[in-house]
């Protein structure tokens, strides 16, 4: 009998040493491609950092110089300037396959971690983290250091030129540094805007937070190019020779004209984004936005192709995003149901792909066309990708011009309806973007979570709640033990939003695995209504499980890591490779030196090969996506499984966590986390926060001081994550053309 298992014993020990052995090599080949990733990045900035020293200056310019004059033509400088881009984006490619889909860990117990420590809660960058706090310095610094070495350098330079006056030459060696240093910030200004980049999906920075990040460089770019420009027209002036610099083409030197478009554009641009005019106007400041494709054109013709090198790589990544984005946004969605609650809010579900993927924290950008065909909306999702696998919902507070419009429309195509419900071949359709969001779901990395809303800043932890019940349910990975959920509302009305989930239905004996608290803050009501305190349940629809004609794209960069590395890569190298070609047949064969036209040579072979390259990738990907999502509805119509119609699931009325209802008062912060901490003791506290400005900053604010004044080991370590777009995007007239429902509602 024994000799019957031997061979069963031996082979599940053997396959057990080969897992074992697998797993190693995967672990040691990531921790190889995260330390070659982080020695290409750091000596890349180190690069540009030194660049204004004379040594390394020399240095790229002979070597541009070498490369410029060979058969490569810019592929050098390219490579100089912006191959480290690539470098990390392809490794990323293999890191993120290899990775796959990363267990959830538990923070390492520490004092202070640096991108969930905040250090400034108020000041213009609005809550910033230890980690944002050093980045900032980090470009304090260099801004410091570049001025100062190039400012010796020109001083140095003035006995070279004492016939053209001193005042005349510092001013236009001054301008020209200023021109040098934005330059560099503009190597980085696109990159926080790609949505879909391999490279926020590598440092796990949602597209919330990275949207900060291209303001500030935004800001600073054109400061340094705006000083470039008043130092050169002032020159101009000194010289009496305004009319005739400004209209001066140069051929085979700087041509000014393009320089002057290319700077009216980005001053527009700017000026229509402070926050000031986009409050006042957000159309305004979105339509003018658009003129970033006049500043990038003329730009190129006003460098040349030398030294709009240097940037290609990251705008060539952003056009990547963007032509991809064009092709999803293309296809309309079905709304596989759309309701108005009595809030003055508004849900859809909107049909998506089985495959699609997302996490609780996903953003969509949606477009009703019957309302605007210019106007994308972003909206936090309020489900769990645990919900169903063919819908995902938003809720919507109607409060601006489109929002109403929106409702209107729903309430007009439901009258037209027998049901209030509004059918997948009804009138209403969307086009939608995303999901965009976090690569890892933090809120799944916390046994102890506290979640603070503000108004309709609930729906996303509707989303979050929803995702740890289903998995708490179904055994899956989920750290959440203890949650507690801080809710603030201007009135009872509200109160329905965060019955639409009902818990007991999902999970009936969450009790026994989840510590559930929610504390709900009516604000503007000292007393609760007339019928006494009962608040009207709604529940949201169910699972739609069979999928609709007409889902969401599955073209999405944070979708499917092999194609959307395809997508990365295969244009790339079309790109590299038609630059070579170009130079080989026409730009050397036909002697072309204007530096003007060689610049827009360069951006029309970048556009070309995104159009050509990346749209072949497309539509493979494209075709493999529709053949699966064929197959999986033949299968699923195999199996008999029929479509749900939408039912509200009884509400159980026994509550098994504490659900408490406050009237008249807001929360205090402090005296809430100061009640968690003496409650949880010395543990991780992972806070989310969803609101406006006031709110991220008070709940910032108590987070610092708790763990500033940490006196013992008993005392737990509040980790800051905000999930909002900043209040500052906003507008004063409800327009809420760029930031998501819950961003809407004000702190009370």
């Amino acid at each position: 009998m024994s000799s019957d298992h031997e061979p069963l014993l031996h082979s599940t020990k053997q396959e057990d040493y080969d897992d074992n052995e697998t797993h190693l090599l995967l672990k040691l080949t990531r921790w190889f491609l995260k330390f070659a990733m982080s020695f290409v990045f750091i000596a890349w900035v180190c690069f540009l950092f030194l660049l204004p020293s004379e040594s390394v200056s020399q240095f790229s310019e002979k070597y541009v110089e070498s490369t410029s004059g060979s058969v490569f033509w810019v592929t050098g400088s390219l490579f100089l300037f912006g191959g480290p881009i690539f470098i990390i984006a392809f490794l990323a490619i293999l890191y993120l396959r290899i990775s796959g889909e990363q267990q959830l860990k538990k923070p390492k117990h520490a004092a202070f971690r640096l991108w969930t420590f905040p250090v400034i809660v108020d000041g213009p960058f609005g809550v910033v983290t230890a980690a944002e706090l050093i980045v900032i310095l980090l470009v304090g610094v260099y801004l410091i250091w570049a001025v100062s070495v190039y400012a010796i350098q020109n001083y140095n330079l003035i006995p070279y030129y004492e016939s053209q006056g001193k005042r005349n030459v510092m001013l236009k060696h001054t301008g020209l540094r200023f021109g040098s240093i934005g330059l560099i910030c503009l190597v980085f200004l696109f990159l926080p805007v790609a949505r879909g980049s391999i490279l926020l999906r590598l440092t796990n920075i949602p597209f919330e937070h990275a949207t900060r990040y291209h303001v500030w460089l935004g800001h600073l770019t054109m400061t340094l190019f705006t000083l470039h420009g008043l130092c050169y027209f002032y020159s101009w002036i000194l010289e009496d020779r305004v009319l005739h610099q400004v209209i001066n083409w140069k051929n085979n030197s700087i041509a000014n004209l393009p320089g002057v478009i290319s700077l009216s554009a980005g001053l527009l641009m700017w000026v229509t984004s402070l926050p000031p005019v986009r409050r006042l106007n957000f159309e305004l400041f979105y339509y003018t936005h658009q003129l970033y494709v006049v500043f990038i054109v003329f730009f190129a013709m006003h460098v040349g192709d030398i030294m709009f090198s240097v940037i290609a790589a990251g705008l060539f990544l952003y056009m990547l995003d963007r032509f991809l984005r064009f092709f999803q946004s293309r296809k309309t969605v079905d709304i596989l149901s759309a309701k108005c609650l009595p809030s003055g809010t508004l849900e859809l579900v909107i049909s998506k792909p089985q495959d699609l993927q997302y996490n609780a924290l996903s953003w969509v950008f949606v477009q009703v066309r019957d309302i605007s065909w210019l106007q994308w909306h972003p909206f936090s999702v309020s489900s769990s990708p645990l919900n169903g696998d063919h819908h995902v919902s938003i809720l919507i507070k109607v409060l601006g011009n489109w929002t109403k419009k929106l409702k209107g429309h729903v309430l007009a195509v439901s009258e037209e309806d027998a049901d209030a419900l509004i059918q997948p071949n009804s009138k209403l359709k969307a086009s939608v973007e995303g999901p965009y969001g976090h690569e890892l779901p933090y809120h799944l990395m916390y046994e102890n979570l506290v979640l603070v809303a503000g108004g309709i800043g609930i729906s996303p932890f509707l989303a979050i709640l929803s995702d740890i019940l289903h998995r708490v349910k179904d055994s899956k990975p989920c750290m959440p033990r203890n949650v507690s959920i801080i809710w603030a509302v201007r009135t009872s009305e509200e109160l329905p939003l965060l019955h639409s989930l009902d818990l007991n239905s999902i999970s009936p004996y969450l009790y026994n695995k989840l510590n559930l608290e929610i504390h709900t803050y009516v604000t503007q009501e000292s007393e609760p209504p007339l019928e006494e305190g009962v608040v009207q349940k709604y529940v949201s629809p169910g699972d739609f499980s069979s999928p609709s004609r007409s889902g969401m794209s599955g073209l999405v960069g944070t979708g499917n890591i092999i194609w959307a590395g395809a997508y990365v890569l295969v244009p790339t190298i079309g790109f590299l490779v038609s630059l070579t070609l170009l130079n080989i047949l026409y730009i050397n064969p036909y002697n072309i030196s204007y530096r003007w036209y060689k610049g827009l040579l360069l951006l029309i072979c970048m556009v070309t090969s995104v159009i050509i390259f990346g749209g072949l990738v497309i539509g493979l990907w494209d075709r493999k996506t529709s053949s699966k999502g064929k197959y999986q509805d033949e299968k699923k119509a195999a199996a008999g499984i029929q479509h749900n119609e939408s039912t509200s699931h009884k509400t159980s009325s026994d509550e098994t966590f504490v659900n408490t209802i406050k009237y008249g008062q807001r929360p205090d912060i402090k005296e809430i986390f100061g009640n968690i901490a003496s409650r949880w003791g010395n543990v991780d506290i992972g806070v989310i926060v969803c609101g406006p400005s006031t709110l991220r900053t008070s709940v910032a604010k108590e987070c610092r001081s708790k763990n500033f004044g940490r006196r013992s080991n008993n005392s737990p370590v509040f980790h800051f994550n905000s999930h909002s777009f900043d209040l500052s995007l906003a507008t004063k007239r409800g327009n809420e053309s760029v930031l998501p429902s819950q961003e809407k509602a004000k702190w009370h």
